[in-house]
């Protein structure tokens, strides 16, 4: 799970790996049970992602492997919560929150530096989809309404 389905062991750039592979499982479940499933999806994954980013990462002794991506996978869902099923907004939201995640603005940045363990693994992604979400809903009803 950590990997989000061996994404994560992708030999270059795992974090952005792990965020395309959650792309088509997003968009399936929007089609078929609509946002509130996405929803439960982002926080069934962040809850379970910290748990199993803490144990794999204590397992391998590194603070925040690069392969676990479980982190990328929640802040990505929760970009895209405000897509829809518009595939142009979901590759507004891909690069909108891998933006967010590599660039690591405040609070993204504070949360990457200062908080811990699993809930420190997979914070700053969460605070990422959170500004990734906000931003792709304005974009969605500025230009996709």
């Amino acid at each position: 799970m950590s990997t989000w389905f061996y994404s994560g062991l992708a030999p270059k750039a795992p974090g952005t790996f792990g965020s395309a592979a959650t792309l088509p499982f997003v968009y399936v479940l929007a089609a078929w049970q609509g946002w509130t499933a996405v929803l439960a999806f982002a926080l069934i994954v962040s809850v379970i992602g910290i748990w199993a980013a803490d144990t794999y990462a204590k397992a391998v002794n590194i603070k925040d492997p690069g392969f676990i991506v479980i982190d990328e996978t929640a802040g990505q869902a929760i970009t895209l919560l405000a897509a829809g099923t518009n595939l142009w907004l979901y590759l507004i939201g891909f690069a909108l929150f891998r933006l967010l995640d590599i660039s690591k603005p405040w609070p993204v940045g504070w949360a990457d530096k200062n908080v811990k363990g699993g809930l420190g693994i997979m914070l700053d992604d969460i605070l990422a989809g959170i500004i990734g979400g906000v931003i792709l809903y304005f974009i969605r009803n500025q230009w996709f309404s």
